[in-house]
């Protein structure tokens, strides 16, 4: 077993996403269920692939499949709290990309929990594989993690 992820700040990340919870995204315990957080870190790195032009979900090439995932939570967020989603690139492959996000609530410095996730680009009609796009690789070098 692994040691615990330490706290991130802001400082550790090199965009953030607003997120506005939802209703429904409390659970029956009266806070933002464990899944939400999942939806809310797959929201923010995929659209700013798409306003950015690297990802056309709909008739694209190439799409990008997510193959490992995780998440820490060190408090509470609950409706009707604002979320802001810091993104950065904790590495990059040939064809991967890892990224490192944070959930930080609206004004506070440190997350209340940090998320994982990796995407593998892949031929949407093969699923196989396939290299990083030059401009993408190049937009996802400016987010790689400080330090």
């Amino acid at each position: 077993m692994s040691a615990r992820a330490p706290r991130p700040t802001r400082a550790d990340f090199r965009l953030f996403r607003p997120i506005q919870t939802r209703w429904s995204d409390n659970d029956a315990y009266g806070h933002v269920n464990n899944v939400v957080y999942y939806e809310w870190f797959d929201t923010a790195v995929n659209a700013w692939l798409v306003e950015n032009g690297f990802l056309d979900i709909v008739n694209g090439d190439v799409i990008n499949l997510v193959v490992e995932t995780s998440c820490s939570y060190f408090e509470s967020i609950s409706y009707p709290e604002q979320v802001d989603i810091g993104i950065a690139v904790e590495r990059l492959g040939t064809s991967s990309v890892t990224y490192t996000l944070g959930a930080f609530r609206r004004g506070e410095e440190t997350a209340a929990a940090l998320g994982r996730f990796t995407h593998v680009a892949v031929v949407r009609a093969t699923q196989r594989p396939t290299p990083i796009a030059p401009p993408l690789r190049a937009a996802l070098e400016g987010l790689m993690r400080p330090g």
